[in-house]
């Protein structure tokens, strides 16, 4: 396993904007955002392992010492006019796809990054107020290498991705930064198809005690799902979705 180099981390990314700070082990790198004071625009944590690692809606979210990404970005610059989850996701997907030199990556609506129709990392975003500011927390997990008895996700190992983590992790951080900057660039289109279920059925569970069916036709430029039902076009802005087939 690789271990994370922050010089390499921080390659050719602007030192007046970014701090970076690296764990061997944490709780949770969303968590530790929280208690920290920023002094630059971005904030960037990232750990080698989490003790108490979590998913949206509480899920658990398996964070072992195996050169897996767990990292957060945080920062009080203004974001709320993106969708920050479907973006953050894209911008993942663009950095394996890079790194791997091939095209493997889909998105599923919210959060979730999959590869092979198995889900091999997510994103979470909370927001905390502090003295009158917002500070959005961006939590990202990609699994690089998982254990056996893990199957059930998915992960790069077969790409060679361990040995180019600390570039990947660059990657992301780069396209990040520059993508914060320009809150007017065209995002639909290219999430829409990076969709895995763009034009499907799908169920959707958000809170309810039943899951109801419909078609994804896409998102709105708040980040909604926009889908058919037997009541007609609906606009979906929380919650989850399955698909068959598709973890």
């Amino acid at each position: 396993m690789k271990k994370l180099n922050k010089d390499k981390i921080l390659h050719k990314l602007p030192s007046n904007k970014v701090n970076l700070k690296i764990y061997h082990e944490i709780d949770s790198t969303n968590d530790e955002a929280k208690r920290i004071e920023l002094d630059k625009d971005f904030h960037v944590i990232i750990a080698e392992k989490q003790t108490k690692g979590r998913g949206r809606i509480g899920k658990k979210w398996s964070s072992p010492n195996s050169g897996n990404i767990y990292m957060t970005i945080c920062t009080e610059n203004d974001l709320s006019k993106i969708p920050i989850s479907l973006i953050t996701g894209l911008i993942c997907k663009k950095a394996i796809n890079k790194i791997s030199n091939k095209s493997i990556i889909m998105l599923k609506w919210p959060n979730d990054i999959l590869l092979n129709d198995k889900k091999i990392g997510g994103i979470l975003v909370e927001s905390e107020v502090y003295d009158k500011k917002i500070r959005t927390i961006i939590g990202i997990g990609i699994n690089i290498k998982i254990k056996k008895e893990e199957s059930w996700w998915g992960d790069l190992s077969k790409f060679s991705i361990e040995a180019k983590r600390n570039e990947l992790i660059n990657q992301i951080l780069s396209d990040f930064i520059e993508k914060s900057d320009k809150l007017d660039f065209n995002w639909m289109d290219e999430w829409k198809n990076s969709c895995i279920h763009m034009n499907k059925k799908i169920k959707i569970n958000n809170g309810d005690a039943f899951e109801k069916e419909a078609i994804f036709l896409g998102v709105d430029k708040h980040g909604n799902a926009i889908v058919k039902t037997n009541q007609g076009k609906e606009f979906i802005s929380s919650g989850e979705i399955s698909i068959k087939g598709v973890y």
